[in-house]
This record gives structure tokens, C-alpha cells and sequence, in this order.
């Protein structure tokens, strides 16, 4: 394992930039917090804290500029969306080093969130004219009775994000709220709320207006609840013990909610797998940002015609990884976040060694480098009972198994009350594709770690089991910030007995009239 040249790491960034940042937040009714950059130690930022008086004013100005934004046609904000795409684009040098400064992530993982945000925008300002269409399907009676669906914004977005990816899980999930005609409050963590305030702030710079998007900062356990407690919607985005939290607080209300939660994936390489690429994808596919992403790979079953192979480079490659905190690309892996990740991270590697296991990579803290820093680790020998097992790691900790089937590698890999992300590699495309759909899963990448299948955004992304429910991306990621009314128009004759017909002439006409509908395959 080595490490990158440090040089030119900021310190913080500017306080010019800082100040412009901060307002946009509705906070300041409560005592701020101090925020610290966990690959160097400084301040950050003393960070306003929202009141619930402050949560209330946010949702006061995002209903009344809901009422007007609602009535934009979809086409103008659709042509915001694409110049949000060119803002961001065009000052990602910024945002890379607001991501990088708050998560302590590498610059090349910070990139992939401006990436995200990209093609999100692009798809939704092209599909969404299209996707929020009003429909007129067929009536129960054709010609007599017309139908019209039309889609109606659900009103004020909450959108709950996360620290580990807060802008494409801040701004991604937003924009198409916005996009449907919803107004969106945003609720991040501490550590990376300049993040999403960057956002907004593009946002406004590219015509949306004033309180449309806004930001309150606070701790979930007070803020986040007063939100819930407001909202027409909720998306979330975190771990699975919370997202029962937030069901139920939204169950209570009767609205509706998207979780995405965490995930314990796995990767499986079949014995006519492209070794060389399957190892060499899995290093990213296990330790993007450090392994703080819900889509790594924690797991890996490979082939045992294959296996000492595959161990060997998949070793190889990452112990060339290099780990860094520069504001540049001189490194592939950064700090962990928080002190509990790396806490986590620490247990779970001494408790496997512990009982059994091997450390063929990694296993170790770097705190030379940072106090959050640890190396990329692969273990062998990792047996039920130990805690890495079973329980999420959010790290980078990858355990790697032999196994001697497909039936044996899909068994294993479905072993597991998560259901988020997967991966299957096999030079034979139908093969993968019938192992993929016995995963339980709810995206599967062939021959790609997870990048395949999230950055498709014109598909559904999103988790089964306890790795959440709803959908982001796709058609669904749109409509999921909509209601459908139904208009229906009788024309000329009722769905009625006419006058003088009984109810059961009426009866046996009808019966007739359902069994031609039947025979002509009307629907």
C-alpha cells in the first residue's frame, strides 16, 4: 500500500465562498457546530443550526412558491434542468474540492457524484416532458366514456441525504422532484451541508427560483423529524435502522416515502469469468470512497477453478492502491469520514482475525496519513460467527470465499437480509444474465462491479429486503414525486338501466356487452 505525494491540500476552503454558501441555509434559530475536514483535522465551518421555528418558515416559503412553480409548463423547467448540467460541469473544480474537504474522499470519487448529477439532469430534462404526460386511456364504456389521468406534484419534497455522497444523493434526488413541480427541502448531514448548499446555489445561478430549494441543517434526530412531520413526501437515503424510523413517521401521516438502505453485496466470479478483468473492476467495485457507498461490494464468491488466480491479482491491485488527501487526482483511495466508520471498520477486521480469518491486504489504521485513515483490506477464512460476516462493514473491508457452483455462489450470495447492489462475471453473457436474475437483488451488473447499473439512469435503481423500498432513476424516480387524478366524462348514455329496463335486463346487457369486449381483446 503506498502514499500519494501531499501536496497543495488546502486547509479550508475559502471563506468568501463559505459565507455565499451558507446563505442559502434557513438556520441560525439554534446553537451552531463546529465541522472538521476528516483527512487534515482543520475547521471547516462553525454551521448554523436550524429551529423548529426555522423548519417551519422553510416549509411556509416552499408552499407558497410550490403554488406558482406548479403552473411553469414542464418544458421551461426541463431547460433549467440542462442548464444546471452546464453550471455544474463547468464548476466541478469547486464542488470536487467542497466534496473532497468535507467527505475526505479521493478526487477521482468525488468526480463520480458531479458525474451523477450530469446524466441524471441530462435524462430527466430529455424524458421528463414525456414521463409527466397526462394520459387518456381507454374508458369503461369506448366512445361514451372519456378518460384523462393527469399528474399532480405531491407538494413539498423532503429529501433527507446523506454525508457519504451528498451531492449526488442531495442534488440527484431533488432535481426531478423540482422537475415534477414540487418544491424540495433539503436536509443533509452536518459534515456535508455546503455540499447540497452548492447545489442550490447552482441552482438559483441557473434560474430557479428563490425558495424553491432549501436547505435547514440539524441533527436527524431533532430536524429531521420536524420535516417528516411537515412533508408531502419523503426520500431518504442512510441506514436501514433509521429508514424503519422514517417509515414509520410516514406511515403515521399516510405519505409516501422512498428508502434506499444499506447493503452487504456481493460479487460472484463463475470459473469462465475474465479473471484479469474481473479483479481489476473489483478493486473499485469494493473500495470506491473509501468503501462508504451502499453499492460496494463487501462479499466476493469465486469459482474454485479460478480462485487462487483471481486472489492473487484482485491482492495485487490493491496493495498498488495509493491513499492521499490532496485536492488532486495523485491518489485513488481517502480518508474515512467519521470516527465511527473507522471504529467500525477497526472491530470488524480485529474481530475476524481474531476467530480465524487472514489478512491477505490491508488490516491496518494509517493514522500517519490522517485519523481516519485505513488501508484497503481483503480477508480469507471469514466464517459465520464472526461479525464482518453478516453486518455491513461502510468501509474498506472486502471478505472473499470459495465456492464450487453457481448454485453454490447464488445460495451464498442471496445468504443475507440485504438486497441492494450485486455483481456476476462470465465470459458467456446468457449464463450471467440467468445467475444475475436468481440474485436477489434490485440492480445486478454483468461483468461491472456497480457503476453498469447505476449510472443506466433511464433505469430503476433501488434496493429489496432491508435495503429499502421505492426507486430512484428511470421513469420511476420521476413519478414516484407525483399523484394521479383521474377525470372521467360520460357522454350521451349512462352505466345505467335505461328507463323502463330493469335491473336485471340491465344485468344480463351488460354481461353480453363484457363478454363482446372479451372476444374483441378489448382491454
Amino acid at each position: 500500500m503506498t502514499t500519494a505525494p501531499q501536496l497543495a491540500a488546502a486547509e479550508a476552503l475559502p471563506f468568501d465562498l463559505v459565507g455565499r454558501l451558507l446563505g442559502h441555509a434557513v438556520a441560525g434559530g439554534a446553537p451552531s457546530v463546529e465541522v472538521f475536514a476528516p483527512a487534515t483535522g482543520v475547521k471547516i465551518v462553525d454551521l448554523p443550526q436550524s429551529s423548529v421555528a426555522d423548519v417551519e418558515a422553510a416549509f411556509a416559503t416552499a408552499r407558497k412558491a410550490q403554488a406558482a412553480w406548479a403552473k411553469v409548463p414542464v418544458g421551461e423547467r426541463a431547460a433549467l434542468l440542462r442548464r444546471i448540467h452546464d453550471l455544474v460541469l463547468s464548476e466541478q473544480d469547486t464542488i470536487l474540492d467542497i466534496v473532497q474537504t468535507e467527505t475526505g474522499k479521493s478526487r477521482v470519487h468525488a468526480f463520480d457524484e458531479v458525474s451523477d448529477v450530469a446524466v441524471n439532469t441530462r435524462f430527466y430534462a430529455a424524458e421528463g416532458k414525456s414521463i409527466l404526460a397526462h394520459r387518456k386511456p381507454r374508458g369503461v364504456m369506448p366512445l361514451l366514456t372519456q378518460v384523462e389521468v393527469r399528474n399532480r406534484p405531491k407538494g413539498v419534497v423532503a429529501v433527507i441525504s446523506p454525508w457519504n455522497y451528498p451531492l449526488a444523493l442531495g442534488a440527484s434526488d431533488a432535481l426531478p422532484a423540482l422537475l415534477a413541480g414540487n418544491a424540495v427541502i433539503g436536509r443533509p448531514d452536518n459534515q456535508t451541508a455546503l455540499t447540497l448548499l452548492w447545489a442550490i446555489d447552482i441552482a438559483e445561478r441557473a434560474g430557479l427560483p428563490k425558495g424553491l430549494w432549501q436547505a435547514v441543517l440539524g441533527r436527524g434526530a431533532v430536524v429531521g423529524t420536524e420535516v417528516i412531520a411537515r412533508a408531502d413526501y419523503v426520500d431518504y437515503t442512510g441506514s436501514s435502522a433509521t429508514g424503519r424510523t422514517i417509515a414509520q413517521q410516514a406511515g403515521e401521516r399516510l405519505i409516501g416515502y422512498s428508502l434506499e438502505l444499506g447493503g452487504k453485496n456481493p460479487l460472484l466470479v463463475l470459473e469462465d469469468a475474465d479473471v484479469s478483468a474481473a479483479a481489476k473492476i473489483a478493486v473499485r467495485a469494493c473500495f470506491a470512497s473509501a468503501g462508504q457507498l451502499c453499492e460496494s461490494i463487501e462479499r466476493i464468491y469465486v469459482h474454485d477453478t479460478v480462485y487462487d488466480r483471481f486472489v492473487s491479482e484482485f491482492v495485487g491491485h490493491t496493495k498498488e492502491l495509493k491513499l492521499g488527501k490532496a485536492l488532486d487526482f495523485s491518489y485513488e483511495i481517502g480518508s474515512l469520514t467519521f470516527p465511527r466508520q473507522i471504529d467500525t471498520v477497526t472491530k470488524h477486521v480485529d474481530d475476524a482475525v481474531a476467530k480465524g480469518a487472514k489478512v491477505l491486504a490491508g488490516g491496518r489504521a494509517r493514522p500517519d496519513l490522517g485519523p481516519y485513515f485505513y488501508e484497503p483490506t481483503i480477508l480469507e477464512g471469514v466464517r459465520e460467527g464472526m461479525t464482518v460476516y453478516r453486518e455491513e462493514t461502510f468501509g474498506p473491508v472486502v471478505s472473499i470465499y470459495r465456492v464450487h457452483s453457481d448454485d453454490e455462489a447464488v445460495a451464498r450470495a442471496n445468504d443475507t437480509a440485504y438486497g441492494l447492489n450485486a455483481s456476476v462475471w462470465s465470459r458467456d453473457i446468457e449464463r450471467a444474465r440467468e445467475v444475475a436474475a436468481r440474485v436477489r437483488a434490485g440492480s445486478v451488473n454483468v461483468n461491472e462491479g456497480f457503476i453498469a447499473a447505476w449510472g443506466s439512469v433511464a433505469a430503476p435503481s433501488g434496493g429489496l429486503g432491508i435495503s429499502g423500498t421505492g426507486r430512484r432513476h428511470g421513469p420511476e424516480g420521476l413519478l414516484k414525486y407525483i399523484d394521479t387524478q383521474t377525470i372521467a366524462v360520460q357522454r350521451g348514455l349512462p352505466i345505467a338501466p335505461l328507463p323502463g329496463m330493469s335491473e336485471q335486463l340491465w344485468a344480463k346487457t351488460m354481461t353480453l356487452y363484457l363478454n363482446v369486449m372479451k372476444t374483441l381483446r378489448q382491454k
